[in-house]
């Protein structure tokens, strides 16, 4: 009986991880179901190659959802930004609107002298005047500072109607970002709820089997490691750490043991993007929020040219973000259930490379 409830489990498991699908970012396709079998006195429930298909499907799952949590960062980041845009334009289409009221009082004021002097303007008064150059003088400002206050109000009516436009437009944009943030949100609580789903069916596994899981989980990242160093892609890097750079990987390497924890950017606890940024803000240079953004906007280096401080960007999708240390390892925040660690650089399919202080 016992044996059938862990087929059943790991069927489960495999089911409930293949529902997984597109939010917004591309989705790999689905890891083949594994077809586990549990011969008759085998000492173990799951074979290697059982575990090591659930490991891909898990470890997909996490890269998923990281990349799903990287977009909706930056949804609400944009869609913050956008709020405080409004916001300012408001305020300067009040300052505009007391401008005018002020300029129409002025000319409100100009009218009612003009009625009390019996509707003559004052350049007419100045006609009365025996002295010619007066007169003309006088006229001339008369005529210069009515062309001003109609110029001005002119202008100021121009400016307010493009305000006003502008705050149309802004305030659309901000509705389709948050629109935005609001699915990036419900796709994160989809994610979130079949990782949780998966984390409890992980825990149901033996503590020898959790064991062997991790030992996977580090037998494949030390493989990818090892052929990346041997294609001698960091054959030739040597570069030296800018000053940033060193206060950025002195940052961040203090950071390690703290847990990876989605939207995290500090003090307690960091996912990977965040520690990334929090560590080159503490290096005076402020970067984009997430590893997406980092990837889009930072000036990209080849591998060989790259020095401590440089961030590595992971994955087609740009979902993960590690910061180069030097000799091949990169310090990150790998996923949930992780510390902030060192690892090998080549651990992970490489995007490429950027550099927050080029």
């Amino acid at each position: 009986m016992n044996r059938r409830h862990c087929a059943t489990a790991a069927i489960t498991l495999v089911c409930a991880l293949a529902l997984l699908t597109s939010t917004g970012q591309a989705m790999a396709a689905p890891v083949p179901e594994p077809s586990p079998s549990f011969p008759a006195g085998s000492p173990t429930r799951y074979s290697n190659a059982d575990l090591e298909k659930v490991r891909e499907q898990i470890d997909t799952l996490y890269r998923k959802a990281g990349a799903a949590t990287d977009a909706y960062n930056l949804a609400e980041e944009q869609t913050k930004k956008q709020s405080g845009e409004i916001v300012k334009l408001a305020k300067a289409i009040v300052d505009g609107q007391a401008r005018i009221a002020a300029l129409k009082d002025r000319a409100g004021a100009q009218a009612r002298e003009q009625y009390r002097n019996g509707g003559l303007p004052p350049g007419a008064q100045l006609a009365l005047s025996n002295d010619p150059k007066l007169f003309l003088d006088g006229l001339n400002k008369v005529r210069q500072s009515q062309h001003a206050s109609k110029s001005l109000l002119a202008d100021l009516n121009q400016t307010q109607e493009d305000l006003e436009t502008y705050t149309q437009d802004a305030s659309a944009n901000w509705e389709k970002l948050e629109t935005t943030r609001v699915k990036q949100a419900k796709a994160k609580k989809k994610i979130n709820a079949r990782i949780k789903a998966a984390e409890k069916l992980e825990s149901q596994l033996e503590e020898k089997e959790r064991d062997r899981l991790r030992q996977l989980e580090r037998d494949a990242a030390d493989r990818a490691q090892t052929a990346w160093l041997s294609s001698g892609a960091v054959k030739d890097v040597s570069g030296e750490a800018s000053a940033g750079g060193a206060a950025a990987v002195a940052f961040a390497t203090a950071q390690i043991g703290k847990p990876y924890v989605w939207g995290a950017e500090g003090p307690g606890s960091y996912d990977c993007s965040g520690l990334t940024s929090q560590a080159w803000l503490a290096a005076k240079r402020p970067i984009p929020r997430t590893s997406q953004e980092q990837w889009r906007l930072l000036p990209r280096i080849d591998i060989q040219d790259m020095r401590p401080g440089d961030l590595i960007i992971y994955h087609a999708d740009a979902s993960h973000v590690g910061m180069y240390v030097g000799d091949g390892t990169i310090v990150h925040s790998p996923r949930p259930g992780r510390n902030v660690t060192l690892a090998g650089a080549g651990s992970m399919k490489i995007l490429g490379v950027v550099r927050p202080d080029k």
